[in-house]
């Protein structure tokens, strides 16, 4: 090739950009002979030439090709254009070495079953997401300045991976007003979310191979962390009144439920189901994980205890998380273990590195304890629970659903009553912008047909625009 190349075609340096310009010129153009845009023996311009063509300096280009050149892939010399030299290392494309092997534990790790519940990564009105137009901005913004600017001394470093001790505190204090679980600070470790809990507890208490029960349909954040622990996942039943304790089989070692609003269907667990499924766990030495879903969001009916409140609360493990008050990616939960499990939770907890970030740990602490978190989770609650109210009612005259309204949390199922296939509607709903999940991906044993649809975001825009797009879908 005679004449020069363009480097416009190869280069785009910005000075907005963290890297130097020499530095992004070397790499692009180092990028294109390893792939075999610019050849062996293929001439690059003069640096008063490139600078012109690029709008840079010439120090900016003959910095570039200097760095070129002591990598040996171009040879300068007075006189005459800059040519590329292509080593035969740089010039042929590796060819990728075959992945490692997983692990049993791997393969189980790495298998995401919520992937079966939608059919597209992004849309409004998505279940369990809590509204981002209602988060408390700016007083979280306070709250985590003030803990960002006070020194922390050994909690800066190691000395309470598990939970700092204010938020422990006036999490105690809470559980007992609003749940009626007294517990000491001592019982509650700050985790991740739930998902690190279910995890955690998983991996401490089960062997691979061994039987967990957990409601059918069920969160799948729970199956996930109960296949990465390598269990067996045992479906147990759930209608109107929650889960159905007689249908628990024996081997059970965890049985997982949401007693408070079951996910999804939205149930509450009688209080004659909660003492039977206690008894049950008692009887075969089982340990319950009370995933307290959604409790903060009640509308109807009157409030009942967790259900590790009930009588000796040393089978069950209690979660909680700040993902629906606040948000979900401030990676905040918490469970309350009974006091046999601190020690070896503890340990689990450090050694699966579960740590919670520290200033938001002490922005959530002063919130909660000045009285601001309650004040917001009451603003919000009563935004929920009239956009639910609304979305229920959009939906209520479609033919071929079956919807109630929402005796709490951020979600509402849709049954389909002829079991209609999910798919076209879904994609129908996707193409408008909406990402409800699919039903029967939740089904493990008989499989139930519908949407699962968030309304933490609805609008009534989207509430009328969602409406109308799932009727004209069944029709």
């Amino acid at each position: 090739m005679n004449r020069p190349v363009t480097l416009a075609a190869l280069t785009s340096p910005d000075p907005t950009r963290p890297d130097p310009m020499p530095v992004q010129i070397h790499r692009d153009l180092l990028a294109a002979i390893r792939d075999g845009r610019l050849p062996e023996g293929v001439r690059l311009p003069s640096s008063r030439a490139a600078a012109e063509g690029l709008g840079v300096s010439r120090a900016t280009v003959n910095t570039a090709y200097d760095l070129l050149r002591s990598e040996g892939v171009l040879t300068i010399r007075p006189g005459a254009a800059p040519e590329v030299i292509a080593p035969r290392v740089l010039s042929t494309r590796p060819q990728p070495a075959a992945a490692p092997a997983l692990s049993k534990r791997g393969r189980n790790l790495s298998t995401d079953p919520r992937a079966a519940s939608y059919i597209v990564e992004r849309g409004v009105m998505h279940p369990g997401a809590p509204a981002e137009s209602l988060f408390p901005a700016d007083e979280w913004a306070q709250a985590l300045r003030r803990a960002a600017r006070q020194r922390h001394g050994d909690l800066a470093n190691y000395n309470a991976p598990f939970g700092l001790p204010a938020l422990r505190e006036v999490l105690a204090e809470r559980l007992a007003t609003d749940r009626g679980l007294w517990v000491d600070p001592e019982q509650i470790l700050i985790t991740t979310g739930a998902q690190g809990s279910l995890a955690l507890v998983a991996q401490v208490m089960t062997d691979p191979g061994e039987t967990v029960a957990m409601e059918d349909p069920g969160f799948m954040g729970a199956r996930a962390a109960f296949l990465g622990a390598g269990l067996e996942i045992a479906p147990v039943p759930v209608d109107e009144h929650g889960l159905k304790p007689g249908l628990v089989p024996g081997d059970a070692r965890l049985i997982y439920a949401t007693p408070s609003n079951q996910y999804p269907l939205g149930h509450r667990l009688s209080l004659p189901r909660r003492l039977e499924l206690l008894d049950r766990a008692r009887a075969q030495d089982a340990l319950v994980i009370e995933d307290d879903y959604d409790s903060e969001f009640l509308w109807r009916g009157r409030e009942i205890a967790a259900l590790a409140a009930h009588g000796e609360s040393g089978g069950v493990v209690y979660l909680g998380t700040a993902a629906k008050v606040l948000m979900p990616a401030l990676r905040i939960g918490w469970m309350v273990v009974p006091e046999a499990l601190i020690g070896p939770m503890l340990a689990a907890h450090r050694n699966l590195g579960l740590m919670a970030n520290l200033h938001a740990q002490l922005a959530l602490a002063e919130m909660m304890r000045s009285g601001r978190y309650r004040a917001h989770l009451r603003r919000i609650a009563r935004a929920y629970e009239a956009r639910g109210n609304a979305l229920t009612a959009a939906l209520s005259d479609i033919k071929g659903i079956e919807v109630h309204a929402p005796d709490g949390g951020v979600q509402l199922t849709v049954r389909f009553r002829d079991g209609c296939d999910e798919v076209p509607v879904l994609t129908a709903l996707a193409e408008a912008g909406f990402r409800p999940a699919r039903l029967s991906a939740y089904c493990l044993a008989e499989p139930m047909y519908g949407l699962i649809v968030g309304f933490a975001d609805a609008t009534p825009d989207r509430i009328d625009r969602f409406a109308q797009v799932l009727g004209k879908a069944l029709t």
